[in-house]
């Protein structure tokens, strides 16, 4: 089944290249004269090919123009049909306009896509928990899928560290996706120096997500963020001042992980329960084993366009808040990005939920 994906994959691929370059070529010869057709091809088959060569050779900027290409041939498969119909609609007049018409929609693709992804907002929730607890408040701010790797780095870090700041939150919380496969690049860039900045009255919790399992570094994983102030809760429990507890799942990418029946056997039902689940695949089960509060990320939303109405009937809730019951599942696009940096329908984001504690009524 591996390798009929990968057949399949290599075979739409090759599709979506071949159609976007033929395209391409006739808007480009008719619309600005263009009869270069040789030097085109070149650089058609090498910008499909650079997204291979990047991973083959682990260069960020070869990976970079890939993903970029992905993007450029992927929203081609929309645009240039789209003007060619608009053409004949029009009866064959203004092919140049289209032309630059086309030209106009990729520049807005990149410029907004860029400003999306590197400029992260503050997404703020309120929820009531109905448990009896000694404070009676809890502002946590939630922050997945990182993606640290060869392009979220450093930068984008720093700006996670300015945004805890300003909202000073009680507890932050980190729902997986640390890192982007591979553990070196955030070792190599010394991304630590800045990860250990992340602080909070009540501490720092994080959880795997599937690329953190990916590259086979998922140990090492643990141990870095260790190192680094953040404890990593794997399949466990803690509490957090005598009275919240805090449950941190495996990802759905290890087969062994716990279900939340068994994470949640040994607890108290009376104290509030918040999980930390990479991906939200398991509401209902967490609904029935009395969780309060779910954090999940791993959709990003689709980050491009029309990615958010796929992920919008794959998930319950592929975003944002869902309460169900008593629980609440709350769902972020996550603060880096995977493949492109870029984000078209999607922003990123930290999400700071105010959690208020109501007492419980005796029975």
């Amino acid at each position: 089944m591996f390798i009929l994906a990968i057949l399949l994959f290599i075979l739409l691929y090759v599709g979506m290249s071949f159609f976007f370059g033929y395209m391409g070529w006739v808007w480009l010869k008719h619309s600005f004269s263009f009869r270069h057709k040789k030097t085109y091809l070149l650089v058609i088959l090498v910008l499909s090919l650079t997204i291979f060569l990047g991973y083959s050779t682990s260069s960020a900027i070869l990976q970079t123009i890939g993903y970029y290409w992905l993007i450029l041939a992927g929203y081609g498969l929309i645009l240039l049909p789209l003007a060619t119909l608009f053409f004949f609609l029009f009866k064959k007049k203004g092919i140049r306009a289209f032309g630059f018409g086309v030209i106009t929609v990729y520049i807005l693709i990149f410029s907004f896509g860029t400003f999306y992804a590197w400029s992260p907002v503050v997404q703020t929730y309120d929820i009531t928990i109905a448990k009896n607890v000694e404070r009676d408040d809890l502002k946590i701010l939630m922050a997945s899928d990182f993606h640290l790797g060869s392009i979220v780095g450093k930068n984008h870090l720093e700006k996670l560290v300015h945004l805890i700041e300003e909202t000073r939150p009680d507890i932050v919380l980190l729902p997986g996706d640390l890192i982007d496969d591979h553990i070196e690049p955030f070792l190599q860039e010394n991304m630590g120096d800045i990860m250990k900045k992340i602080e909070a009255p009540l501490g720092v919790y994080a959880t795997l997500g599937n690329h953190d399992y990916y590259g086979d570094d998922d140990e090492k994983i643990v141990e870095e963020m260790e190192k680094l102030g953040i404890e990593v809760l794997t399949d466990e429990s803690t509490m957090i001042e005598n009275g919240i507890y805090l449950i941190g799942r495996n990802d759905d990418t290890d087969k062994n992980r716990v279900d939340i029946g068994r994470l949640v056997s040994s607890l108290d039902s009376s104290k509030p329960l918040i999980m930390l689940d990479h991906q939200p695949n398991e509401l209902d089960a967490a609904k029935a084993n009395g969780i309060d509060l779910i954090l999940s990320g791993h959709t990003h939303r689709g980050q491009m366009f029309p990615g958010n109405l796929l992920t919008n009937r794959l998930y319950e809730n592929d975003y944002g808040m869902l309460k169900k019951g008593d629980m609440h599942s709350i769902v972020s696009s996550g603060f880096g990005t995977w493949g492109p940096p870029l984000r078209l329908g999607s922003r990123s984001e930290v999400v700071v939920i105010n959690v208020k504690f109501k007492k419980a009524l005796p029975d």
